[in-house]
């Protein structure tokens, strides 16, 4: 079961939020560290810096609104999976934060940021539950490790192997899709990643983390399509239910040339 602990993580990561949208900046003094790393390639290190930043997103896009759709917590690690809009009546963008603790504060931070497109080649939103039961919160947990185990070995042979086979051991046959750019289905992620990897044969995937909580599996990766390019910053959300993979989300971001902080963006 979530522990309290994780539960106080999730509330602190959630309330992060306050600083873009409404500039309640004493989140920051309360909950993160003075020695706070950050991964965003356009924020520098630091909690002040953590203040600046919000302060010109708000200048900016005084409207903006962090639509938080789910969370997961384990160990040290908080992950959010939000519909992020800046523009009202716009579509906003796919994001997904992962924030380290340490001594019960915010000391690290990862993301990746990912425009939603107008039309996706599934017809599924970025963000709706389309699998049963249609809830956005982790359930059976006492699943967590069998759940992290699947998703770890379906990732190895699938994208770091690169062995299709994977998709009939490890997708159920009521799979749902949200990366705009596959079609639903099983035959919808056979025929997307085939032609991907056909396309990229040297594709390099890294998985850097992984944070599962009941029927959720989130894979941190970086994929690099040829050798001698920076790659792309990914993340793979799986929703698990019965042994079977029957739901994914993801956001993908390419790695930038330059970066506001001397970090890399895993």
């Amino acid at each position: 079961m979530l522990t309290v602990e994780g539960t106080v993580k999730t509330q602190i990561a959630q309330s992060l939020t306050t600083v873009f949208e409404g500039g309640d900046t004493t989140v920051v003094d309360r909950h993160v560290r003075p020695d706070y790393i950050q991964h965003n390639p356009l924020a520098p290190d630091g909690p002040e810096a953590m203040k600046a930043f919000g302060a010109s997103m708000r200048a900016q896009f005084p409207d903006a609104k962090y639509n938080v759709r789910r969370v997961l917590s384990e160990g040290d690690l908080v992950l959010l999976h939000s519909n992020v809009v800046l523009v009202p009546g716009t579509p906003g963008m796919a994001v997904f934060d992962i924030f380290r603790f340490q001594d019960g504060k915010i000391a690290e931070h990862w993301d990746i940021l990912q425009e939603v497109p107008a039309t996706t080649a599934n017809g599924n939103d970025m963000f709706s539950t389309l699998s049963r039961p249609q809830t956005e919160a982790p359930e059976q947990r006492w699943f967590t490790a069998y759940n992290k185990k699947l998703v770890t070995a379906f990732i190895d042979q699938l994208l770091v192997r690169k062995d299709l086979a994977a998709i009939d051991t490890y997708i159920g046959p009521e799979y749902h899709q949200h990366n705009p750019n596959i079609p639903d289905g099983v035959a919808g992620v056979k025929a997307g990643l085939g032609v991907y990897i056909e396309q990229f044969p040297q594709l390099s995937v890294e998985p850097k983390r992984i944070i599962a909580e009941g029927d959720l599996v989130a894979v941190h990766s970086h994929y690099v399509e040829t050798p001698g390019e920076r790659g792309r910053a990914v993340l793979d959300l799986f929703r698990v239910r019965d042994g079977k993979i029957v739901e994914h989300w993801d956001a993908v971001q390419d790695v930038p040339e330059t970066s506001a902080n001397d970090n890399t963006m895993f």
